[in-house]
């Protein structure tokens, strides 16, 4: 395919902060964005070139994507493939509604993930009832995670006997459901690969990451893994990139059991595990989706040295603007904000990044800057109630 040129027009699907951070990359290489969103304040629509505002099916906005894009992107998976298919017929999409289809429904990722080969949790799929009451009782406890609309712990329960199944089942809208065994995890770990029109693919350090109410909360790079084990997650990425014949850039995220990777979900598109790309990284996962789209060689991996991204949620703004120099104090710390202008509890309104070349003094300088947020919005409340 023809490289589209610094200059041109690319168009974005979805307005967060993925498309903020990939506008902002694109923008630094000499593109053009314009965003599409509904939302009237979005983090990508205000940092874009031009905000539509209209929701993704809407004709008028497609056709406008359409005549003035060289390329269109999407920053989220549940973007309608039918809006994918209509940009398709008049410019380059990447991903591909064909390719994306696949992580979208929880039921089909599983079948395809142990097609491919790769080890996933003991599963069932309940799509009634009767599934529920049938139930095979060495599955439990388990986890039943609604099989399209899922992300960040919502969409799922935790469950351990058939009564439990059958209520989580009916609670998540009686809507098609996976029943995932709950595994006794070491650590989970991420790998995020780009892959370009001609083939060729990149992958980005492995990500050691921390959940804490189904959001990530820290990522430490690069994981504390064996070699070998890295090597294959990085192998087991690839594999999922072209086995779906995916263009764009793709995370898969896995569970480390008894030192066997265990795959349990595909984003396909950048992913906040990868957000230490951004500082830490020679390309960010960000370029580097720009330069798949404009059909471009793909960017430098390497990282610069060990670092740990952190997430700020809305928690931190209960009780007003936190304290950044908390963050910014610290020389070798980097503060990324965006820009929404409503905080809510679980909300991510931001990350830092820390980099540093002793990976532990990383580690201990990020739970510091945690440290010191938290007991600041704590004193604050406290001060607010009193």
């Amino acid at each position: 395919m023809k490289a589209v040129a610094p200059g041109a027009w690319l168009g974005l699907l979805g307005g967060g902060q993925l498309g903020r951070m990939f506008t902002m990359a694109a923008q630094s290489m000499g593109y053009r964005i314009v965003v599409v969103d509904p939302s009237d304040h979005s983090p990508a629509g205000s940092v874009a070139d031009e905000h539509l505002r209209a929701d993704y099916l809407d004709a008028m906005a497609l056709d406008e994507l359409a005549r003035r894009c060289a390329a269109v992107t999407t920053e989220f998976e549940n973007v309608p493939a039918e809006a994918l298919r209509r940009l398709a017929q008049h410019c380059v999409v990447s991903p591909a509604a064909e390719s994306v289809a696949v992580a979208q429904d929880r039921i089909r990722e599983k079948r395809f993930l142990a097609g491919v080969g790769l080890a996933t949790a003991p599963f069932a799929v309940i799509e009634s009832e009767a599934d529920a009451d049938a139930v095979d009782v060495r599955l439990l406890p388990g986890i039943l995670k609604r099989a399209r609309f899922g992300y960040d712990g919502k969409g799922q329960m935790r469950v351990a006997s058939v009564d439990e199944v059958r209520a989580a089942f009916w609670a998540l809208g009686a809507e098609p459901c996976v029943l995932e065994q709950r595994l006794d995890l070491e650590l989970e770990v991420s790998c995020v690969v780009a892959r370009g029109f001609d083939g060729e693919v990149r992958t980005f350090p492995v990500s050691e990451n921390a959940h804490s109410g189904g959001i990530l909360d820290v990522s430490i790079v690069p994981a504390r893994v064996s070699e070998e084990l890295a090597h294959r997650a990085r192998d087991a990425t690839v594999r999922v990139a072209e086995s779906l014949d995916y263009r764009g850039v793709l995370c898969v995220e896995y569970f480390v059991v008894r030192g066997e990777l265990i795959a349990n979900e595909i984003a396909p598109r950048p992913h906040n595990s990868g957000h230490y790309t951004i500082d830490g990284c020679i390309t960010s996962q960000f370029e580097q989706q720009a330069r798949v789209m404009c059909s471009l060689p793909l960017g430098d991996t390497a990282p610069h040295c060990p670092s740990v991204m952190v997430n700020l949620l809305g928690d931190l703004w209960a009780a007003g603007e936190p304290d950044w120099t908390h963050v910014l104090c610290h020389p070798r710390a980097k503060l990324h904000l965006y820009g929404k202008d409503v905080a809510r509890v679980g909300r991510k309104m931001g990350h830092f990044t820390v980099l540093d070349d002793d990976q532990e003094r990383a580690v201990a300088t990020a739970r510091t800057i945690r440290a010191r947020l938290d007991a600041d919005a704590a004193v604050e409340l406290e001060s607010q109630g009193s």
